[in-house]
């Protein structure tokens, strides 16, 4: 399958980072957001992670030209995908509003492309039964921040063809990554084993077994984790891993998924970690400092 032509949707952190690495290895991509100020927020954002890369010395402002050259805007979804080979869906981690943005990609579509979402948790057969092409759903979950990490996980739907998961494996390895196929269960493999291991951290806080700092610290000096559990769960945004959780525990009727209740409280208080400013860190000024509060408490 040629997949040059990309759409991405969504122009939050994980969109304009998917459209980053495509622009980047060459590939025409179009980003879509019904919002243009985030579109315009996401340029910025991609500009300044290539000027970051340039610091670092892997691009040059050459490929930086070349790349945002590659990559165009649109709030017209049904436009953006017309011409698509690929589709790359990364709206909120909520399930009725991707089967929505779905059952619109699927009209508007050519009819051999291929509709991947970027989902961490939600079921790829799910999300392939809303469409009329279910053969060609797959899951093509990147990993944040996208222009860095390396891992892409590939989740076959309960229907999706072998010739769309090769198709997507040699894309992945294109674009620089490394590409691990897994099966449509809730959570796949990346979250179904790292978040049990965040509800625990946290467990372990509520109980009052130890501290932040000293859960943490345990976990990267003692796991050789580069970032401890509570930090990294400020990192993905504590409402996604309760909504993580909650997939987990509904989709398994397994009560070892059940989120911890401290986890439950702060995402209803708004301490939703670094995009809110305060989670189990305080984040200033992009400095990090240790939270001291009573609400750690039962």
């Amino acid at each position: 399958m040629a997949l040059q032509h990309i759409t991405v949707i969504g122009a939050g952190t994980m969109g304009n980072g998917i459209a980053h690495v495509f622009a980047q290895s060459g590939f025409s991509v179009v980003l879509v957001d019904v919002n243009p100020a985030q579109l315009e927020k996401a340029l910025q954002t991609i500009t300044r992670n290539f000027d970051r890369q340039i610091g670092k010395g892997t691009v040059s402002e050459e490929q930086k030209q070349k790349a945002l050259a590659n990559l165009t805007t649109d709030t017209d979804l049904a436009k953006a995908v017309s011409k698509a080979d690929l589709v790359v869906e990364a709206a909120t981690e909520n399930a009725e509003l991707k089967l929505k943005i779905f059952k619109q990609i699927d009209e508007a579509a050519p009819a051999q492309a291929i509709l991947a979402t970027n989902t961490s948790s939600i079921s790829i057969t799910k999300i392939a039964a809303a469409t009329s092409r279910p053969g060609k759903v797959i899951g093509m979950h990147f990993m944040n921040p996208v222009p860095v990490m390396k891992l892409v996980e590939i989740i076959n739907g309960y229907a999706t063809e072998a010739t769309v998961t090769d198709a997507i494996v040699q894309l992945s390895a294109a674009l620089g990554k490394i590409p691990c196929v897994v099966n449509d269960y809730p959570g796949f493999i990346a979250n179904k084993i790292l978040m049990p291991m965040i509800n625990e951290a946290i467990y372990s806080l509520y109980e009052g077994i130890a501290g932040v700092d000293s859960i943490d610290t345990i976990m990267k000096l003692g796991m050789a984790h580069p970032m401890g559990p509570l930090q990294l769960a400020d990192f993905i945004g504590l409402d996604v891993c309760l909504s993580i959780l909650n997939v987990l525990h509904e989709g398994f009727g397994n009560p070892k998924y059940a989120p911890c209740p401290l986890l439950v409280n702060m995402v209803t208080a708004g301490k939703l970690g670094v995009k809110s400013g305060e989670g189990f860190y305080v984040y200033s000024g992009g400095s990090k400092e240790l939270v001291v509060s009573n609400r750690f408490k039962k």
